[in-house]
């Protein structure tokens, strides 16, 4: 019975950990993520001008409720 109750008792830990995780990641990647899209407009701009100044303009236009918005 204790044995049972131990296991039990680890794979609610497991899950605490990798909820931490998760969340822990949707932070960094909110933070980043502006610096990100201007460095892939910046890779775009490379490529075409005309497509990178479309890409950075939208890369410009990003701020945090944006963001928040992408899964609604």
């Amino acid at each position: 019975m204790i044995k049972k109750m131990r296991r039990g008792q680890t794979m609610v830990e497991y899950a605490i950990i990798i909820g931490l995780i998760a969340m822990a990641l949707i932070g960094v990647v909110t933070y980043f993520s502006r610096a990100a899209a201007k460095k892939f407009a910046g890779a775009t701009d490379a490529l075409s001008s005309e497509e990178g100044s479309k890409a950075k303009s939208a890369a410009d236009s990003i701020n945090s409720s944006t963001i928040k918005e992408l899964g609604e």
